[in-house]
């Protein structure tokens, strides 16, 4: 599913709503979740999973093209670990369609 599809099921299912304001829920959502893991937050949604940030040390890397020792800077990566329910529910049942 993507940003569009996420809007439009939204506004399907909440008919009440503009396409409009549903547009700028989500993108505010995904702004704070942005925001707060830039600042070095973690992000927690109960069954769904929780968003953080992951420090990878500096270190010594090869080019794949020459072959040459390359010097690879520290940096800050997202990660996402997924909530046992979303587990849960993938686990269910294996025939089963999602």
């Amino acid at each position: 599913m993507i940003r569009s599809e996420l809007i439009q099921k939204i506004a399907e299912e909440n008919p009440h709503l503009f396409q409009r304001d549903v547009e700028k829920i989500v993108a505010t959502v995904f702004d704070e979740i942005i925001n707060a893991m830039a600042r070095g937050d973690r992000v927690e949604l109960r069954g769904f999973g929780a968003f953080s940030v992951k420090r990878r040390d500096a270190r010594q890397g090869r080019n794949p093209r020459t072959g040459q020792a390359v010097q690879v800077d520290e940096k800050h990566v997202p990660f996402f670990k997924t909530g046992k329910l979303l587990r849960d529910r993938l686990n269910e049942d294996d025939s089963a369609p999602i």
